[in-house]
């Protein structure tokens, strides 16, 4: 169980991040940290992907991309935004992560491309590393934008019909199915054919509504720093 413990942590460990972007939220009213820390964490879970790892819980191995932690986390940093600043701007945030995304894309397939020097011997390595299957890239993409946008505008319909009150609902009732709808997507576009699906999926989604729920506490905090007067937190 020492992996269940240790993935606890670093789920904790992970979101407590994103208290950084409420506080820069809450001092300037600007959105500007919040977007960047999205954007990082996006980047960095496409990048961590490439590695394929597992989380032994005793009772059951979960084989993952090494990035879903990470990733996972994006969907309370699109609830913090569409909380504070609306859901007009979690929109922008997730357009502007989708271009980044592409130039970071663009920047690692230049450093492939350039003559490595004579005495540098990992140009194998880090072309196995670093090159991205155009499939895999497509289907990430596509669920990215399908699943962060779905994401943002649950979460905006829920907070019209409770009239801002009972924030876990949305947040759990966004983040959780939009987690499932990412997986759903991504799974058959990258690897149908490829690899066994279903052990991927049920891998995906443990790992991600195990994120899901931890943040929904975290949700309640970051409200809690990013308002000066506090509003009803049920």
């Amino acid at each position: 169980m020492s992996d269940l413990i240790s993935v606890l942590l670093w789920i904790i460990g992970i979101t407590s991040i994103t208290l950084i972007g409420s506080l820069y939220a809450r001092k300037y009213e600007k959105p500007d940290l919040l977007i960047a820390l999205y954007v990082t964490f996006c980047i960095a879970a496409q990048i961590l992907a490439v590695k394929i790892t597992v989380f032994d819980f005793g009772f059951k191995q979960f084989f993952v991309p090494a990035g879903v932690l990470v990733f996972s986390i994006t969907y309370l940093l699109t609830d913090i935004v569409n909380e504070k600043f609306g859901r007009k701007e979690t929109h922008k945030m997730i357009f502007i992560s989708f271009i980044c995304q592409i130039a970071v894309l663009f920047f690692l397939w230049l450093s492939i491309k350039f003559q490595p020097a004579p005495f540098w011997n990992l140009q194998d390595s880090w072309q196995q590393i670093f090159s991205i299957v155009p499939r895999i890239t497509f289907a990430g993409w596509t669920a990215f934008l399908i699943s962060e946008n779905f994401d943002a505008i649950i979460f905006s319909w829920f907070k019209k019909i409770t009239k801002g009150k009972y924030l876990w609902t949305r947040n759990a009732l966004s983040s959780l199915p939009a987690l499932l709808l990412d997986t759903l997507i991504f799974i058959p576009l990258a690897f149908l054919g490829v690899a066994p699906i279903w052990p991927l999926i049920i891998g995906q989604i443990t790992l991600k509504w195990l994120v899901g729920l931890i943040n929904i506490p975290f949700m309640y905090l970051n409200k809690w720093v990013m308002f000066k007067k506090h509003q009803s937190f049920i």
